[in-house]
């Protein structure tokens, strides 16, 4: 075996928490004052340092990204629709226009809530959804009022095109930042654009509380329906008295503790990153490959991940089923298959992009739209030059390279290297 392929001796993540030890203090201060519930001062003050990080009114604490996501969802749904008949959600019957490449978390809370998810095709300078292809959606279907956009990988969305977008047609914006903590659009940070948005506290994010969320809303009362809602709907009441749906959503204490001695490193987190982003793209500065792109004028991302796009004359032919992949090696060409399956042998973590939801079991037979129309009608041809499905292309053609930001210089130069050798 060459020094070259040599598996590193302990494994290069894709994206893992990195702890610095005031974690630990604010977890065993919550367990020696026994606020280890979801209430005391770890919550409060978590929700106040994301307030004054991010410039809004009101964050509340919940348990994870989706939940926040659902109850944004939810507090936008009651907005538009009213309050629903028991049992059914706020948005029964009613289309939603979503993200389309992104992790299902983004679309999930819309079906919960009764709603329709209605996919919009990406762009490829962002990777994010496409206003064009959002402009003829409302075409399609203009009586929808609801459009829930994600921040792709830590890079903000075309936002000014969206936000003119959605006002033109009336309709409420839900922000899944839960990608993007700390990216900024023409300097306000990502997450406080929508009228609703979220973010999150995972494992593998940007800065982490193992787990946990946040709504985001310059809302008052949004954010005490929130808070509500989170802890089961109790009324204010000496038993307990619930007069509409609840759920069990509130952050814990514990978990508040170690977002809380995570927040000061984000900026840490973020510059590093972004080193990782920087070497990637300088080294592979001359392979066929690009680097997921953002709107440098405008935007800084949180470069969350660092991923990769495969110049399409470059490709080498795979294929994907529903669970697997295989590929064939051609001189000179290489394929997301072939390269995640030899960092995979180096000890180190890729992935592929996030499958577009279009082309989820789950939701094939939603609609989807493209810059070019009705999706369904124009998915796999090629119109002007380009593949019409510029989601579907980059999940074909795209990677996620190792970005755990406690990978060193020399162990991201062999992954660097390994990326270099497929395409010989």
């Amino acid at each position: 075996m060459t020094e070259e392929m040599k598996p590193f001796e302990s494994k290069v993540w894709l994206s893992s928490p990195t702890m610095h030890g005031e974690e630990k203090k604010w977890v065993n201060d919550a367990i020696e004052k026994n606020w280890v519930s979801t209430v005391g001062e770890n919550i409060n003050v978590v929700e106040q340092n994301i307030k004054e990080l991010l410039g809004i009114e009101e964050a509340v604490g919940l348990s994870s990204g989706t939940a926040a996501l659902h109850l944004a969802i939810k507090l936008a749904g009651e907005k538009l629709y009213g309050q629903p008949k028991p049992g059914h959600g706020t948005l029964e019957g009613k289309k939603v226009f979503c993200t389309d490449m992104t992790f299902d978390a983004t679309v999930n809370p819309v079906v919960y809530e009764g709603g329709e998810p209605v996919f919009i095709d990406s762009e490829y300078e962002t990777w994010n959804m496409d206003p064009e292809a959002l402009k003829n959606t409302f075409e399609l279907y203009p009586d929808v009022k609801l459009v829930v956009l994600a921040h792709l990988y830590g890079t903000p969305a075309k936002l000014d095109e969206i936000l003119r977008i959605c006002k033109e047609h009336d309709a409420l914006l839900v922000e899944d930042a839960a990608e993007s903590m700390g990216a900024t659009y023409k300097g306000k940070q990502t997450g406080t654009f929508g009228d609703e948005a979220i973010i999150s506290f995972n494992g593998n994010k940007i800065i982490t509380g193992s787990s946990g969320g946040m709504l985001l809303t310059d809302n008052r009362q949004d954010a005490d329906k929130a808070r509500k809602w989170s802890t089961q709907s109790r009324e204010n009441a000496p038993w307990y008295q619930h007069e509409e749906l609840g759920y069990n959503y509130r952050m814990s204490n514990i978990i508040a503790g170690v977002v809380r001695g995570q927040i000061p490193y984000l900026q840490d987190h973020i510059r590093q990153k972004k080193e990782i982003y920087n070497r990637y793209k300088e080294g592979f500065k001359d392979l066929p490959v690009t680097m997921n792109p953002y709107d440098e004028k405008n935007s800084e991302p949180n470069f969350w991940l660092s991923c990769l796009l495969i110049n399409p004359e470059a490709m080498a032919p795979q294929v994907r089923s529903e669970t697997e992949a295989l590929y064939i090696k051609e001189e000179g060409k290489s394929s997301p298959t072939e390269i995640l399956e030899t960092i995979s042998k180096l000890n180190a973590e890729g992935r592929p992009i996030w499958k577009p939801m279009h082309m989820q079991p789950i939701y094939r037979m939603n609609p989807f739209v493209t810059r070019y129309g009705n999706g369904r009608a124009t998915t796999n041809a090629y119109i002007e030059g380009g593949i019409a499905d510029a989601g579907m292309d980059i999940f074909i053609r795209g990677l996620c390279l190792p970005s755990d930001n406690k990978m060193t210089a020399e162990q991201q130069k062999r992954v660097i290297d390994i990326v270099r050798a497929c395409f010989q």
